[in-house]
């Protein structure tokens, strides 16, 4: 591994990963296949027993079709609970809802919460805003739908991991200009939500060797734009780093790793909302790449699994 720049930065722990997930170079040939792809982690069987799981088709927005969701909610749990909003990863290219069962089970038990996760349209067969629309649909749906959801339509908030997490910022701008509802938090994990980061003319020097990388970066925002990154005129909505103003976004956390190609515009961001009286919490951790948290017995995975329930727990009980 002589030729790696970054290799001798990351956690011993997580080195492993990089051996069973080699980066690959992505293209639109490989897609049916990553689309295919179940999810890394079994599900329990002991979190099925503590969980319902309910999968809905609701309606599009006007003139869209249909969007599904799946619904986890904790089993013998009566009330209205506080919700999250989940948008699942895959460079708006891939990915699906219920490859994160695994995850969504324990945290909506172990949270006391309903979990809503979108099946959104991808890209490149469907270009922005289709994403975005189908989570501002399921959205809406789950406000319109709170008392038959067992929802508090007070205390329902977004949360989504890299392309998930860029979704997640963009609907809350959405949601914030449009003004038709109103989201209790934003959580962001490692987000992409800056096309320019491809035409940086000074990329971070450390940052974008393992898994997402600043190949596979162009091809999914050349993919969700329909054309080349970092030109004028891409909405905040596809791109959330290209708001003029942050102001009147939801309270915000925002986790990346130190060695994830995301890393600065996620700083930027934060330091943005910070300037505008947004209340931001923001981890950086060290050694880390993008997915790290597929590794869930590292030290610094189950660092960042205790920042980010700890933050939902304050979120949603707040």
């Amino acid at each position: 591994m002589s030729d790696s720049f970054s290799r001798h930065l990351v956690d011993p722990e997580l080195l492993p990963m990089l051996d069973a997930f080699p980066t690959v170079v992505l293209t639109e040939a490989m897609l049916p296949g990553m689309r295919g792809r179940a999810s890394w982690f079994p599900a329990d069987p002991k979190d099925a027993d503590r969980t319902d799981q309910v999968r809905r088709l609701i309606p599009g927005r006007t003139g869209d079709p249909e969007v599904e969701v799946l619904i986890y909610r904790p089993r013998g749990v009566a009330g209205a609970l506080p919700c999250i909003l989940h948008i699942h990863g895959g460079g708006y290219v891939s990915g699906r809802a219920d490859a994160n069962e695994a995850l969504h089970r324990p945290m909506a038990a172990d949270l006391g919460c309903v979990i809503v996760t979108v099946e959104y349209r991808l890209a490149p067969e469907t270009r922005f805003p289709g994403a975005v629309e189908d989570c501002y649909a399921a959205l809406a749906w789950t406000l319109a739908n709170a008392a038959e959801l067992g929802v508090d339509p007070e205390r329902v908030g977004v949360m989504g991991e890299s392309a998930g997490g860029g979704l997640a910022a963009g609907l809350a701008l959405l949601v914030r200009d449009r003004g038709e509802h109103r989201l209790a938090f934003q959580h962001l994990i490692y987000p992409m939500i800056d096309d320019r980061t491809c035409t940086r003319p000074d990329p971070h020097p450390m940052t974008g060797e393992f898994i997402w990388t600043a190949h596979n970066n162009r091809f999914g925002w050349t993919a969700l734009l329909g054309h080349e990154p970092g030109i004028e005129g891409v909405l905040p909505y596809a791109a959330a780093a290209r708001a003029e103003s942050l102001s009147g976004l939801p309270p915000t956390f925002i986790a990346t790793g130190a060695l994830d190609l995301f890393l600065e515009e996620n700083l930027e961001y934060a330091r943005r909302l910070t300037r505008e009286g947004i209340p931001t919490e923001l981890h950086v951790y060290p050694g880390a790449f993008h997915a790290f948290q597929v590794m869930r017995g590292s030290r610094v995975a189950q660092a960042a699994e205790r920042d980010s329930r700890a933050a939902l727990a304050r979120f949603l009980n707040g």
